[in-house]
């Protein structure tokens, strides 16, 4: 079975880390090029997109905005900031009306600072955070900047505590850490109960398949891959109409353009990563414009010479 370049939209279920996807993909598709564009919690269910082939290359290109349904169980707080964790302290939650909860979200919308759980990737002094907390070491994260671009209170349960919210946010937001913190600022504590991905790089939960469906489809199982082309529609194009143009490209030479090319036929911002297509609509790569405008620069090129 050959295997096709492009992507598979894995709706992932509990229990199952996004590298043993990956390990389950490779087996199924006899390929070992494959990677996934962002790391889901083991207790994370949902969207998770796979990269096949030279689709790996492109990762980094893809949009960056994730959005999450959550739900956060006030009173408790643990050394994870889930609730699989353990409870290191506990405290009754405010009895307030939906209306003014949602007035304290407003915290938490646009651009904010939040200290990622101890329980996390992130590095400290070349060391994963996770594993110094699991060595019960004293360390410290630092806050970093993140953007919420939507956060909406679904539902709020005053007599259980639990609060249920859909939230779209950049590359890097710890959805624990917002429980944590959402617990802070109305005086009590806070920790993630539960949480689904519903879409993750341009990729929503209507395309995703579980990998147990996959698995049925076995031959077909090439059938589901997205083609990377598909994945690009938010980036601008330029077409190489020309047989000299296309073997410049494949020998990473830059390609002359006329900018009115971009300011007359395209919606998308130019300024940032360009794709690369011929007259057939194959894709070539991706560059990006030199600053005065004139050229097209090889940064990543498919079948180079």
């Amino acid at each position: 079975m050959e295997t096709k370049d492009g992507f598979l939209v894995i709706n992932k279920e509990k229990g199952c880390t996004s590298h043993d996807c990956v390990k389950q993909i490779r087996k199924l598709l006899n390929t070992k090029k494959v990677g996934h564009t962002g790391t889901l919690d083991p207790e994370v269910i949902g969207t998770l997109p796979i990269a096949i082939g030279s689709a790996t290359r492109f990762i980094q290109y893809l949009p960056q905005g994730k959005t999450y349904i959550g739900q956060i169980k006030l009173g408790i707080r643990t050394n994870t900031d889930d609730i699989h964790g353990e409870i290191i302290n506990q405290k009754s939650w405010p009895k307030i009306s939906a209306e003014k909860l949602d007035q304290y979200l407003n915290r938490f919308r646009g651009i904010i600072k939040q200290i990622p759980p101890k329980v996390s990737s992130v590095k400290v002094n070349g060391k994963r955070a996770y594993k110094k907390s699991f060595n019960n070491e004293n360390f410290e994260l630092a806050p970093r900047e993140v953007k919420i671009d939507e956060l909406t209170l679904m539902k709020w349960d005053q007599i259980n505590g639990i609060i249920e919210i859909q939230i779209k946010c950049s590359a890097g937001t710890y959805i624990r850490a917002i429980a944590r913190d959402i617990g802070e600022i109305l005086n009590s504590e806070g920790c993630l109960l539960q949480l689904k991905r519903i879409s993750a790089c341009g990729f929503d939960e209507q395309n995703s398949i579980k990998i147990s469906e996959i698995e049925k489809e076995k031959k077909n199982a090439t059938n589901l891959i997205i083609p990377t082309i598909s994945a690009l529609n938010h980036i601008s194009t330029f077409v190489l109409t020309k047989e000299e143009q296309i073997n410049f490209w494949q020998t990473g030479r830059a390609i002359t353009v006329d900018i009115n090319y971009f300011n007359e036929s395209n919606i998308f911002d130019y300024k940032k990563p360009i794709k690369v297509i011929d007259k057939g609509k194959k894709l070539l790569g991706i560059g990006f414009l030199n600053k005065a405008q004139t050229n097209i620069n090889p940064k990543l090129v498919l079948n180079a010479k």
